[in-house]
């Protein structure tokens, strides 16, 4: 559990005095966020907010700024320019007491190898203070039990990827972050994840994902912002990006649509 005095802070900071209805519903905010490195555009003036409770996919290519916008959402990356707000509490100001509100599961996902499974889920509750006891009920909700005392580095891909889920799941965090979370998952574990993300959305999280997988945005996302070429080249629901592009059936021509016009553009220029 958080210690109390953060989490008062923390949704204290989220229905400040004074704020608009609209404001107090928004777990994140990310306002005109942009990141180069060195000569590198990699994000460009960004802004968009996702809602207490709510489930929001960054959809796009590979390279289109996804995972550079989620790194800096952690606090992985500073922002060249621009803000992000978590809770209404300043990623650069308060970046040690925003990410106690956070579980986050990078893109890609390594743990030492001599580790076994259980030895690395105990670290990290240790790492977050967390109760011991944690640990076996973590394992058993991904289904590594029996495997927890192999060494990681005898782990297939979806395992490793499983137990980098078993770690989100420690701090009971508010916020999760998950950067293609369905990587290296067969079938199964997709069926699996896909529960996974019912089940915590039922417990109010607000959860934020990359993919490239359009099917995931229409099973999963409430709302999603479509990323090209480090832009938000579109932001809303599922239902109304697929209405956005009047000749559109679906949400892959209306993303393909997207792609198209941003590959265009580069070429005209």
């Amino acid at each position: 559990m958080f210690f109390a005095p953060l989490r008062e802070l923390f949704f204290r900071n989220l229905q400040g005095p004074g704020a608009p209805e609209s404001d107090l519903a928004r777990m994140i905010q990310v306002e005109h966020l942009v990141k180069t490195f060195r000569k590198t555009l990699a994000v460009d003036d960004i802004s968009f907010h996702v809602r207490r409770g709510e489930v929001f996919a960054l959809l796009g290519p590979n390279g289109s700024g996804k995972t550079t916008t989620m790194k800096t959402l952690v606090g992985l990356n500073l922002p060249t320019s621009g803000r992000v707000t978590i809770g209404g509490l300043d990623m650069a100001t308060l970046p040690e007491t925003v990410r106690r509100f956070i579980s986050y599961l990078p893109q890609r996902v390594v743990f030492p190898g001599q580790l076994t499974a259980r030895e690395v889920v105990a670290f990290h509750a240790r790492l977050r203070g967390l109760d011991p006891s944690k640990v076996e009920s973590v394992l058993e909700r991904v289904r590594l039990l029996e495997a927890a005392d192999k060494p990681v580095e005898e782990f297939s891909g979806g395992m490793i990827q499983r137990l980098g889920l078993g770690i989100v799941l420690l701090p009971d965090a508010p916020v999760l972050l998950l950067d293609e979370p369905t990587a290296s998952l067969d079938p199964q574990g997709v069926k699996r994840f896909r529960e996974f993300m019912l089940e915590q959305k039922e417990q109010g999280k607000t959860i934020v994902f990359s993919t490239h997988l359009l099917n995931e945005v229409d099973q999963l996302a409430d709302r999603a912002a479509i990323f090209v070429g480090g832009r938000i080249v579109a932001e809303e629901s599922v239902e109304n990006l697929r209405r956005a592009y009047s000749n559109t059936q679906t949400l892959e021509d209306l993303y393909l649509h997207y792609v198209s016009e941003f590959e265009q553009d580069r070429r005209s220029c």
